[in-house]
């Protein structure tokens, strides 16, 4: 019995990691290049643009590339990644992230509550389709999270119109993801569960006694593990959120 729920963890453990996204990166800096989208020149240059911002107008702008989102929804993973950094002032929620999915070919603004008077979802969304995505289609990354980050400063700021913005869908609820999608894998891989424990119960009563493999490591591709490369310019490891929150404000976009 003992060895046939062991090798039940160690199943389970399997089967749901590609349930499991990638953990959140540390936060290192205004400019986090987890997937080396960015030249060093830029990442050094935005890093002191964003921290003078900071400085003058006490909004936490910071930026993160990663090589991908391993099958998470962007949504989802940009509140996952607001939660555990926190950018922005506890009471003013004074933060935005720039967060692009390189695989993916995604990118997201991610407002925080005290901003989304300022930026909104719809100046959210033209920052992404006209200062962004068209450097992006072209290579030009560096370019784009420069004028982008630009584009938002001006926005806090109250200097960035969004007047003659084209019609689009704003993707900022988590209700527009594929929720339905991933609840039917997850009550699929519970049945098979409960499939497979039935039976080890029967083996169990039979006196069937498999090897039970031996235990499992299941670092399944940690961001920081995956990106020590980076060529992030940003403090090493001393910069901190000051415990903003977010709501799901902003946009999303593809390119």
């Amino acid at each position: 019995m003992k060895r046939a729920i062991i090798f039940f963890v160690i199943l389970f453990g399997f089967i749901t990691m590609p349930l499991h996204a990638h953990d959140v990166p540390p936060l290192r800096g205004h400019v986090n290049d987890y997937a080396n989208m960015l030249t060093p020149v830029l990442v050094q240059s935005l890093e002191r643009e964003l921290a003078g911002f900071e400085k003058k107008e006490s909004t936490q702008i910071v930026v993160l590339t990663i090589p991908s989102l391993s099958g998470e929804v962007l949504e989802e993973y940009s509140i996952k990644v607001a939660q555990k950094w926190k950018i922005g002032q506890k009471k003013l929620d004074n933060g935005v992230i720039l967060l692009v999915a390189k695989q993916e070919r995604k990118i997201r603004i991610e407002v925080g509550y005290g901003l989304e008077g300022r930026l909104t979802d719809l100046l959210a969304g033209r920052i992404i389709d006209n200062e962004i995505k068209p450097w992006f289609k072209k290579g030009e990354y560096s370019v784009g999270v420069k004028n982008g980050a630009s584009a938002i400063m001006q926005a806090v700021k109250g200097e960035y119109s969004a007047a003659d913005a084209p019609v689009q869908e704003v993707k900022n609820s988590l209700w527009k993801t594929s929720w339905f999608q991933q609840l039917a894998m997850i009550v699929g891989v519970a049945l098979f569960m409960g499939l497979i424990v039935l039976i080890m119960f029967i083996f169990a009563k039979r006196g069937y006694g498999g090897e039970s493999g031996g235990s499992s490591s299941s670092s399944y591709g940690s961001l920081s593990g995956s990106s020590s490369s980076s060529s992030s310019g940003g403090s090493s490891g001393s910069y901190s959120g000051g415990g903003g929150s977010f709501g799901g404000g902003g946009a999303s976009g593809d390119w």
